[in-house]
């Protein structure tokens, strides 16, 4: 009674897809039309219900919507059925192995669940969601639950393989003289005066090709600045 497609067909009844706020990109893409939108609508009318007249109210709105529907959808989480299923007969929760492929201009999933060592089923899709619930549907034709008897198999498509690129030769040579190009010379410290010396101090010698005097002292690289 409860998954998208029930949602979205109640929300289709009450056509609450011409009255979604939604931005121009996903307006222009269907989003009025898209199943996930409209049952997350339809959930926020029926919480809408439920504030402003409590849940007996609720409760019925929403035993009445659902039997005015000319047909109950099927339920397409398999994930949530497998995980029951896989809990009562070997006490451990499924879990998911997911890879994507460059298929041509598009990307392709592959999906293996598990319980346990064994793998039970595998599935394909455009996105690693479907790729998890196919792999969950033909886990339990293999276990043998009737619940997904009803349901036409999807045809996997099979990965093509994958190319290996050759890796790109990395160079630290420009890194490096980068750096070294914005890091300043050390100064040349000034003689201290001792106490043999005379009361004049001695003058730091200028760094440069010469030391002749009135030589601009040197300026920073990076900012252009004398260094102090």
């Amino acid at each position: 009674m409860v998954n998208t497609n029930t949602l979205a067909q109640m929300a289709e009844q009450l056509d609450l897809g011409s009255y979604l706020y939604l931005g121009k990109g996903i307006a222009k893409g269907g989003g009025r039309n898209l199943k996930s939108l409209l049952a997350n609508g339809f959930e926020a009318v029926l919480g809408a219900v439920f504030l402003d007249a409590g849940y007996d109210a609720a409760y019925h709105y929403y035993l009445n919507r659902y039997r005015s529907l000319p047909t109950p959808a099927q339920d397409e989480n398999f994930k949530g059925r497998l995980q029951q299923v896989a809990q009562e007969r070997f006490g451990q929760t499924p879990f998911y192995d997911s890879e994507g492929a460059r298929v041509g201009n598009q990307r392709e999933y592959t999906s293996v669940v598990f319980a346990g060592a064994e793998p039970l089923g595998t599935g394909h899709g455009a996105t690693k969601q479907e790729a998890e619930q196919e792999a969950a549907r033909a886990a339990l034709e293999k276990l043998g639950d009737r619940t997904v008897a009803s349901v036409t198999p999807k045809a996997g498509r099979t990965p093509r393989p994958r190319k290996r690129r050759a890796p790109t030769p990395r160079t630290a040579a420009p890194v490096v003289a980068e750096i070294v190009s914005i890091v300043p010379e050390p100064e040349v410290p000034s003689p201290q005066r001792g106490e043999g010396d005379g009361e004049a101090e001695v003058p730091s010698p200028q760094r440069g090709e010469g030391q002749g005097e009135g030589r601009e002292a040197p300026r920073s690289r990076q900012f252009g600045e004398p260094i102090e």
